[in-house]
């Protein structure tokens, strides 16, 4: 059978491919995937269509994206890890720019001012939080969830860590997933009446061997919480570390989670001028104090600012590279990857731009329409606008038990009026019955929010 050289897929030239396995020490390509079980190897040929020309496949691949319905068409109330958010124009613009776009790893011989870049976002989101070392991006929010907490566990050296229930499924499960089987798992339980932690459930399990707890403020389910102080004095009196993932977006009216107790602050890096991309436009942050035992512990890199040899002037590059897996390689503490560092500038230019003035006007926007929204939502019958007894930022959950309709058929409807209604929590929380999180930005009007709820009046009227 002779083997067709395909144009998008390198190497493919039986000359070429000899050549690299001499070189390699093997025999054939199907040995360089003989650790792989073979219940998982497909044992058919590929049916791959003849190569399209360059035209032919952009038609066929904006056919499949224009399938697509997307937020400009319908009016948004999704969030719950991908937010609506205005996004200035000059986010865009800095973040096409050739020397940023097409970046890779890079080494100071071939930078263009991205190290510069990456310490300036780093310097702001510092700020932002009130910590004082911030890493080039991970890949996102349950990324840098989970290295925190690999990080927690290495600084005290201890294996268990606690995750309250309220924490998002996802990173849940991503979190777990990444900390398996070096790390054991438990859940601290919450009241459901206020979504508060349960701070007798976390004194019974903050035994000596718990490493750090995680939670999230705001929390995936849109309630503030306020408890912060007591957590962290009985995390610290048990020596254990508080690690809290937060919304950045929210820091330009909330207190950062350092101000009440925080050693380790995570979060998602997508509010900060970043288009939703059908959820592809997303980056993770951590931030910690300027102490050696969190430094060394950072996996990813860091860029700092030093003097060169001429006096007067500065330069950019990596910070204790020695700790990386970069340098280490397999000896690493983690293995990080390509990072996100295109979505760090941007979301430096976005802090930049807002300033602390901007970042306080936007979170007070968002504030004044959430609240708008659950006040007219609960106008209508049947329904509780939020029914948690608790603060919310941009997220609140809507309780539509009452109204006869599960929340799945009620969306569907909303659908036929070109709106996507809040994310159905029944498999994620069943304790909440029929009940949907709804998400409420800086990008809603006050026609947007009336006309979800007459919307919802004669879905229901039906």
């Amino acid at each position: 059978m002779t083997q067709k050289v395909h144009p998008y897929i390198p190497n493919m030239v039986p000359k070429v491919q000899e050549e690299m396995l001499k070189v390699i020490g093997a025999k054939n390509i199907m040995e360089l995937y003989s650790c792989i079980p073979d219940e998982l190897k497909l044992k058919e040929n590929m049916n791959i269509p003849p190569a399209l020309t360059e035209y032919e496949l952009r038609r066929h691949i904006e056919g499949i994206l224009n399938k697509n319905t997307s937020t400009k068409e319908y009016l948004n109330f999704l969030g719950a890890g991908c937010w609506q958010h205005f996004i200035p124009a000059v986010c865009d613009e800095i973040n096409q720019r050739s020397e940023f776009l097409t970046a890779y790893a890079g080494e100071p011989y071939e930078d263009h001012g991205r190290f510069h870049a990456l310490f300036e976002y780093q310097s702001l989101v510092a700020e932002l939080v009130d910590m004082d070392v911030v890493n080039v991006p991970t890949f996102d929010w349950g990324q840098a969830a989970a290295t925190s907490i690999r990080m927690a566990a290495r600084i005290t050296g201890k294996k268990k860590v606690l995750l309250t229930k309220t924490t998002a499924p996802e990173r849940r499960d991503i979190i777990i997933n990444y900390g398996t089987p070096d790390l054991q798992f438990e859940f601290v339980h919450f009241d459901v009446k206020t979504g508060a932690m349960d701070l007798k459930d976390l004194k019974a399990k903050l035994t000596e061997d718990v490493a750090a707890l995680y939670f999230e403020n705001p929390s995936y389910l849109g309630f503030i919480e306020e408890q912060g102080p007591e957590i962290s004095k009985l995390l610290k009196d048990n020596q254990s570390l508080m690690v809290v993932g937060v919304d950045p977006i929210s820091l330009g009216v909330m207190a950062p989670p350092s101000h009440y107790g925080a050693d380790i602050i995570c979060g998602d890096l997508q509010p900060l001028g970043m288009h939703m991309n059908f959820s592809g436009g997303q980056a993770g942050f951590i931030a910690t104090r300027d102490e050696v035992k969190f430094v060394q512990e950072f996996p990813s890199r860091l860029f700092g600012i030093v003097p060169t040899v001429k006096e007067g002037e500065y330069g950019f590059g990596d910070v204790y590279y020695d700790r990386t897996s970069f340098a280490l390689r397999e000896e690493g503490k983690e293995s990080v990857g390509t990072q996100t560092a295109l979505w760090g500038i941007t979301a430096g230019v976005y802090l930049a731009l807002l300033g602390p003035d901007g970042m306080y006007e936007v979170g007070q926007a968002i504030m004044q329409n959430s609240q708008y929204a659950v006040q007219r939502l609960n106008q209508i019958p049947n329904i509780t606008g939020s029914c948690l007894n608790s603060p919310f930022f941009k997220e609140f959950i809507v309780d539509f038990n009452h109204t006869g309709l599960s929340v799945e058929e009620l969306n569907k409807r909303l659908l036929e009026k070109k709106i996507f209604g809040g994310k159905d929590l029944s498999n994620e929380f069943p304790e909440f019955g029929q009940s949907a999180l709804y998400c409420v930005t800086e990008v809603h009007t006050k026609e947007d929010i009336d006309y979800l709820v007459q919307s919802i009046k004669e879905v229901l009227e039906k």
